[in-house]
C-alpha cells in the first residue's frame, strides 16, 4: 500500500515561488542553518528537548518495544501538529511536515535502549533494571522532535515535504529494514541520519563520503565432544581445546587471508563452556562478530568462518554447527554516504559552524543499520560532537557509564532541519532552473 495515501494532511502549506538563481537567494541558504541553530538554542526549545531527553532515558525500551517512546513521540507531535503514520514495524512512527507535495525528503531517529545496567548515578538515571540508553538514542529523538519544532515554525521555507522516521530496533533487530519493506521510502528521493559523539568536540559534525561504517553479522557454534573427568581426558573428546583452536584459527582470517588495505574484522567475543574445574563438557559455545566494508568481503568471511569453525572442530574429533543468527540479528550492509548528499551536508555544516567545525571522519569497523535505508535511496549519515573536556571525559558509546552532554541537542536538531529544508529548496530551484532552460530551447 503506498504509504501516502494513509496520511491526512491536515495543513496544506503554500510553496514558495520560483527561487532566483543569484546572490542574493544564495544569501538567503546560506543563512537558513545559523538561524535554524540560533532558535534551537532558545531556552524555551533547548529545555524543552532535554525535558523530553530525559523523560526517554529514564524509561529505556529494547528494540520493538518502544511503546512508551513511541507514544511520547506521537503525542509531542500531535501538539505540534504534525500529522503521522502509526504503527509501522510494530512501533515505528513517521511524521509528515511541509506541503504533502514533492520533492520528498527523510530525516531518521532510532528509539531503542540496550540491555545493560546504567551505573551513571544521577537524577533521571534508568528506572528499568538490566535496560539503559548507552547509545544516546534517547537524545536522537528529542533531537529529531526538535527538528521538527523548528521547521513548524518556519513553514515558508518548505517547498515539498520532509518525513520524521522514529525507527525501532537499530541495536541488532534491524528496525531500518522493516521500516524500509513497511513502504517508508516510497517517493522519498533521500534520507538523512545523525549519531551523536562522545569522541568530537561540542560545535563540531563530521562524516565522509563513500564508506563510513562497517557491514556487520553475528554468528554462534555449538561444538560438541565427550564430556568425562579432567584426570582421565584419553576417555573424553575435549570441546575446549577444539573452541580454543578455533577461536586462534578465525583470527588466521583477517591476518593471512584477507588483503591488508581491505579492513575486516573477526572477533569471539562469547566463550560458554563448563560449569567444574575437573569436568570436561560435553559442548561448549561461543560466538561472535564479524566485519567488512564490501559485501564481497563479508559473505567471504562468512563462508569462511563456517567452514574454519567446522575444519577445526574434526581436526579434534568434535562436531560443530554454525548459526549466523539472520532472523535475530539480521546483517547490516555497510554504511556508505553518497557523494551529492555529503557535498550538500558540508554545505550546510559549514555555513551553520564554520568550516574549521566540519570534519571528516574516518572508517570505522562499527555498524549502522541506517545503511539499509541507503541500499534503497541516496542516504548520508553524519555525527554530532558533544565532547566537553571542562565537563570530563565521556564515556564510548555501550559502555554502562555513558553520558550525554545535552548542550550538544541544539545542534542536531538545527542540523536535521538544516540539511532537509536546504535539500528541498535547492531541488525546487534545480527543477526550476530545467524548466526555465526547456522553456528557452522551445
Amino acid at each position: 500500500m503506498d504509504l501516502f495515501k494513509c496520511v491526512f494532511f491536515v495543513i496544506a502549506l503554500p510553496l514558495l515561488g520560483p527561487i532566483p538563481c543569484s546572490s542574493d537567494s544564495s544569501e538567503v541558504l546560506s543563512e537558513i542553518p545559523k538561524k535554524f541553530l540560533d532558535y534551537a538554542k532558545k531556552q524555551e526549545i533547548f529545555d524543552w528537548m532535554v525535558g523530553i531527553r530525559r523523560k526517554i532515558h529514564e524509561n529505556p525500551e529494547l528494540g520493538y518495544e518502544e511503546f512508551e517512546t513511541s507514544k511520547l513521540v506521537r503525542a509531542e507531535l500531535e501538539k505540534m501538529g504534525v500529522p503521522f503514520k502509526y504503527p509501522i514495524a510494530v512501533t515505528g512512527v513517521v511524521g509528515f511536515i511541509g506541503s504533502g507535495k514533492p520533492p520528498f525528503v527523510a530525516l531518521r531517529a532510532d528509539m531503542d535502549a540496550l540491555r545493560m545496567q546504567e551505573m551513571v548515578e544521577w537524577e533521571h538515571k534508568s528506572k528499568i533494571p538490566g535496560k539503559m540508553h548507552a547509545c544516546g538514542h534517547d537524545g536522537h529523538v528529542a533531537m529529531l522532535l526538535g527538528a521538527a519544532r523548528i521547521l513548524q515554525a518556519h513553514p515558508d521555507l518548505l517547498q515539498g515535504t520532509i518525513l520524521l522516521v522514529f525507527q525501532p530496533a537499530e541495536e541488532g533487530g534491524g528496525g531500518a529494514k522493516e521500516m524500509v519493506d513497511a513502504g517508508v521510502l516510497e517517493k522519498v528521493e533521500a534520507i538523512f541520519g545523525l549519531h551523536l559523539a562522545s569522541d568530537l568536540p561540542i560545535g563540531q559534525v563530521d562524516s565522509k563520503s563513500g564508506s563510513l561504517l562497517a557491514g556487520s553479522g553475528f554468528f554462534e557454534a555449538v561444538i560438541s565432544g565427550k564430556g568425562g573427568h579432567a584426570a582421565i581426558p584419553q576417555h573424553s573428546i575435549d570441546p575446549i581445546l577444539a573452541a580454543s583452536n578455533v577461536i586462534v584459527s578465525l583470527q588466521h582470517l583477517v591476518s593471512r587471508e584477507a588483503d591488508p588495505l581491505d579492513s575486516q574484522v573477526v572477533t569471539v567475543a562469547k566463550f560458554l563452556g563448563g560449569g567444574a574445574f575437573n569436568v570436561i563438557p560435553d559442548s561448549v559455545i561461543i560466538g561472535g562478530t564479524f566485519r567488512a566494508f564490501s559485501k564481497q568481503s563479508f559473505m567471504q568471511l562468512r563462508q569462511r568462518i563456517e567452514e574454519v569453525i567446522i575444519g577445526q572442530a574434526t581436526v579434534q574429533r568434535c562436531n560443530a554447527t554454525v548459526d549466523f543468527l539472520d532472523k535475530e540479528k539480521p546483517f547490516f550492509p555497510a554504511t556508505i554516504n553518497d557523494n551529492r548528499l555529503h557535498e550538500h551536508f558540508q554545505s550546510v555544516a559549514i555555513d551553520m559552524l564554520g568550516i574549521v567545525n566540519v570534519k571528516e571522519r574516518q572508517p570505522m569497523m562499527g555498524s549502522e543499520d541506517f545503511a539499509f535505508y541507503q541500499e534503497v535511496i541516496p542516504g548520508h549519515f553524519s555525527f554530532v560532537g558533544m565532547k566537553n573536556e571542562s565537563k570530563g571525559k565521556l564515556a564510548s558509546a555501550h559502555s554502562p557509564y555513558f553520558e550525554i552532554n545535552e548542550d550538544s541537542l541544539p545542534y542536531g536538531a538545527a542540523l536535521h532541519a538544516a540539511l532537509a529544508t536546504r535539500y528541498l529548496l535547492e531541488a525546487q530551484s534545480r527543477t526550476n532552473l530545467q524548466t526555465q532552460n526547456h522553456h528557452d530551447e522551445l
